[in-house]
């Protein structure tokens, strides 16, 4: 048909220089032009085509304005508890006047680190609300921040496994090493690698959400690798982030408690059992079902598990859930490294009597002078 249709214009394009010379042709144009018209004069059936639902991309995820108030208020509570417990276990810690030992010195750290996260908390509350009204400069800024406080704060969780294992289990060999100039140096280190971790924030900016006008703060790749720069990113972040935190934190905790158990000092061994117990379940209750969610999400993205848009959807929700329950592991830390410790309460007691916020009590007994009293010896 189409071979028709070109000989025809050829043939109507060679009469209209001849109609410039004789008019009379004229009614030979308009003849040709009407078989072009019933040539063209066709209609599609459409009853035949079939859409297929795989091949349509899926509805964006978007939250109900009751949901989004909820968000919101989970936030602030979650704010407004990490940052005064943060600062009440740096204020204790900060105030001792002997050298800190390790693992007094990686709560610090710690504190620190939950206090970065929690100071992002205000942004998130309003972009869930309103979306990101705080710029490119501040959506990378912020999510340099929640990156660095990520892996510094599980970072610093090993260390302390590590160190209560090494005074609890190795004592003997670990009473003659310069253990405060190591932590110095472990945790100039860790911020080092959380630092270089985060820097994959510099890829995050501000663009248009697709389901509504609010402008949104989240990774924007090139197009010709953004596959593999998410894979690579995820990979770095399950990988450093929690299984090899993980890797080291339950063979560490695994024999503290093995060794607790048969020691002497029956309260402090329960109390110091009661704490390791509480970090391994915190830890894994936080951010397990965050990976779970995101490793999900990578493996659809990368076309390893084949998924439909009901799927696809579940899959949006649960990253969104999970993130605000990793969130609050920075509120849950105070309590489980600071506020359960024994040592930690009576020195905050102290403090508080110098300030006269509360009375003067009798003083408590002193600490035993054995291998219980090197156990407690930190604010656990």
């Amino acid at each position: 048909m189409w071979l028709t249709l070109f000989q025809i214009f050829l043939h109507v394009g060679a009469q209209i220089k001849v109609s410039a010379r004789c008019p009379h042709q004229l009614w030979r144009i308009l003849f040709y032009f009407g078989i072009i018209y019933e040539e063209l004069n066709f209609t599609y059936n459409y009853t035949e085509f079939v859409v297929n639902p795989d091949t349509q991309p899926c509805n964006p995820f978007s939250m109900p304005d009751g949901v989004m108030i909820g968000v919101v208020v989970f936030y602030a509570l979650i704010f407004l508890l990490a940052i005064p417990g943060n600062m009440v276990v740096g204020l204790v810690i900060g105030l001792s006047k002997h050298s800190l030992p390790p693992s007094d010195l990686y709560l610090l750290h710690l504190a620190v680190a939950d206090l970065l996260l929690a100071f992002t908390l205000p942004f998130l509350a309003i972009s869930v609300k309103m979306g990101w009204v705080f710029g490119d400069i501040m959506c990378k800024a912020v999510t340099i921040l929640q990156e660095l406080s990520f892996y510094s704060s599980i970072l610093f969780l090993t260390c302390i496994s590590v160190d209560r294992y090494m005074v609890i289990v190795r004592a003997m060999e670990v009473r003659g090493a310069n253990r405060q100039q190591v932590s110095w140096v472990v945790c100039a280190a860790v911020w080092a690698v959380g630092a270089l971790l985060s820097l994959p924030g510099l890829f995050y900016s501000t663009f248009s959400s697709q389901n509504s006008t609010q402008m949104v703060c989240a990774e924007q790749y090139d197009a010709s690798s953004a596959d593999l720069w998410r894979l690579v990113t995820r990979i770095l972040r399950h990988t450093l982030g929690f299984f090899i935190p993980l890797a080291v934190m339950l063979p560490c905790y695994g024999v503290t408690i093995r060794r607790l158990l048969h020691l002497r000092g029956g309260f402090q061994r329960q109390r110091a059992m009661r704490v390791i117990v509480f970090v391994v379940f915190a830890f894994l209750l936080c951010w397990t079902p965050y990976h779970i969610a995101v490793m999900t999400d990578t493996f659809f993205r990368t076309k390893i598990v084949p998924y439909q848009c009901p799927a696809r959807m579940a899959v949006d929700q649960a990253m969104f859930a999970t993130q605000s329950l990793g969130l609050l592991h920075s509120c849950v830390n105070p309590v489980l490294y600071a506020f359960v410790g024994e040592k930690f309460r009576r020195r905050l007691l102290q403090i508080m009597r110098k300030m006269g916020i509360v009375e003067r009590a009798s003083v408590t007994r002193s600490s035993r002078s054995s291998l219980s009293s090197e156990i407690t010896s930190t604010f656990m």
